[in-house]
């Protein structure tokens, strides 16, 4: 339902548009856009219903919006064939796409949150999965061990009341708990996680940021601009921002809008914070348009003065054959291509008598739109995962690293289970000298038959048989609920952990899209979500073929 809406509200946003039919991509560039997403996803959905002709929807649709990557990888599906040339034909789609997350701040803003969120989410997940599965089994442990050490009881109390501050601080507390327990090499992975708490606040930063920048008006308004998709939101949104972004922005949305005058004062007000050679370009173009040819001369040598910009000579190169100089038009037309080839094959492909095609702008470059949500002053928030600053659970985890180095060092003799019957040993209170950590009977009656009878020696196995059958029934089943959960079951908890994680991050990468990329645009990075798919299966295919063949052997 919420796709069907979507979908209607963007033939609303285009309906003036479509209704003009091929005069919808010359209207655009005239106002000096070059990008229409919203009609581009529009031809994505139905290309969807209209098999018969997807390819041309969705070549117009890569005509409209020529940096969008779904088109280009709505493409490379629709021209997927298994002959040679459509294998080609696709992969060079796929690359297309990738690469037009370079020159679409949006999408790679997105993507690099879908990303950013999928990966903590699914550590977090990861350690809530860990202290699950061996709660059942290791809180015998640790209550044995408190019965034998009463010192214990008042960590247990501390680690509860430190869990307030912050569930992950809980999730922190129960593997130094279920940490004792474990393997030498295993207990790294508790490490990682209380690293992980170490730099939280740094992580709450950028989420922050991640937020911020995607519910940000301003930011929106910037990046319409200098990526040609809109104006008018600019004009609306930054009308009172002051800023260097803003006003820059600013000024070249009203130059586009044909209020050149009010551009001129804008970018007056900016060259009096400190000069800028791309400000100068614009200014030029300003004047261009207000036919003062002598004026836009001049701020394009001053824009060459301070560097040398391809826009500046191509716009050079523009007005001298406007006024007959052709001998100079020509070598300024050189220089821009010596400066910059790319460039000046990127204006004359939107080349028209338009003030807005005739000369170039120059805009924001893709570093500055990143470095201008990275340097966003904002507040930290925790998302409701503490009670108190971030910053907080930094300190407590450091101190959590202490006390779990502390309990490995100190307490030697920690209540341990029979490898075979699972029976709870404890150093502290059996005297007698156990072998491959098994118990008494299990010893006896593997290794010293002649100490048992023989109904006890087979009622005896048979209790063995019966535990380890049921041991591996339960980790058929988490084998196939999930990767690596039975390994961490069976104790492996890294080689657990090696296989769930990557299956999580995968997993969640989907959901993310989902829910950054914008309410049912679905295609917003559909290689990418159906990448991380193919790759989740892979591992869950691989993870269950493993784990199985290693219950059969006996080796978990």
């Amino acid at each position: 339902m919420k796709c069907f809406i979507t979908v209607i509200l963007l033939y609303l946003a285009t309906l003036p548009g479509i209704s003009s039919g091929e005069n919808l991509h010359e209207t655009r560039l005239n106002s000096g856009l070059r990008s229409t997403e919203a009609y581009s996803y529009l031809l994505i959905e139905k290309a969807h219903k209209n098999r018969a002709e997807s390819v041309l929807m969705l070549n117009e649709a890569a005509k409209n919006s020529p940096n969008l990557p779904a088109v280009y990888f709505e493409l490379a599906k629709t021209s997927f064939s298994f002959s040679s040339s459509g294998i080609f034909r696709s992969v060079e789609y796929i690359i297309e796409g990738i690469d037009a997350y370079s020159r679409n701040f949006w999408s790679s803003l997105t993507l690099a949150g879908s990303l950013f969120f999928s990966l903590i989410i699914s550590f977090v997940i990861l350690a809530s999965i860990i202290v699950t599965i061996r709660f059942p089994g290791d809180i015998q442990l640790l209550a044995h061990d408190i019965a034998e050490a009463k010192y214990l009881l008042f960590i247990l109390v501390l680690l509860v009341f430190i869990s307030i501050i912050s569930p992950f601080l809980f999730l922190a507390g129960m593997l130094v708990l279920f940490g004792m327990y474990m393997k030498k090499l295993d207990r790294v992975v508790v490490y990682i996680f209380l690293a992980f708490l170490v730099f939280s606040p740094l992580l709450f930063k950028a989420a922050s940021l991640f937020v911020r920048a995607l519910s940000s008006s301003e930011i929106k308004a910037i990046v319409e601009v200098n990526e040609s998709k809109d104006s008018n939101y600019a004009i609306t949104a930054l009308r009172n921002s002051d800023d260097y972004a803003s006003l820059f922005s600013y000024g070249l949305a009203l130059k586009r809008e044909g209020r050149y005058d009010e551009a001129v004062s804008v970018y007056q007000k900016l060259l009096q914070r400190r000069p800028d050679p791309r400000v100068y370009v614009n200014l030029g173009n300003c004047y261009a348009a207000l036919k003062d040819t002598e004026k836009a001369i001049a701020y394009y040598q001053k824009a060459l003065d301070t560097k040398p910009l391809a826009s500046a000579y191509y716009n050079l190169s523009q007005i001298s054959r406007e006024v007959l100089d052709f001998t100079k038009g020509n070598e300024y037309f050189k220089l821009a291509l010596k400066t910059n080839r790319d460039a000046v094959a990127d204006y004359r492909s939107i080349y028209g008598r338009n003030p807005n095609r005739f000369v170039a702008d120059e805009t924001l470059s893709f570093a500055e739109l990143w470095g201008l949500v990275m340097s966003n002053k904002v507040k930290t928030s925790a998302f409701g995962c503490a009670v108190l600053p971030p910053f907080l659970i930094s300190g407590v985890a450091i101190i959590l690293t202490f006390l779990f180095f502390l309990l490995n060092t100190v307490i030697r003799s920690k209540a341990y289970r029979c490898k075979r019957c699972s029976v709870i040993l404890c150093p502290r209170c059996e005297k007698h000298i156990t072998w491959g950590r098994m118990c008494q009977k299990c010893y006896a009656s593997m290794v010293k038959m002649d100490e048992l009878e023989a109904k006890e020696r087979v009622s005896k196995l048979l209790s063995v048989y019966e535990h380890q059958k049921k041991r591996r029934n339960i980790m058929r089943i988490f084998a196939f609920l999930m990767p690596g959960v039975s390994q961490i079951y069976a104790g492996k908890i890294l080689v657990g952990v090696l296989f769930l994680w990557p299956f999580l991050f995968f997993l969640f990468i989907p959901v993310a899209n989902r829910m950054l990329a914008g309410a049912g645009l679905l295609y917003a990075h559909s290689f990418f979500t159906w990448a991380a798919i193919f790759f989740a299966a892979v591992i869950y295919i691989i993870s269950n073929i493993i784990t199985t063949q290693r219950i059969k052997k006996g080796w978990l």
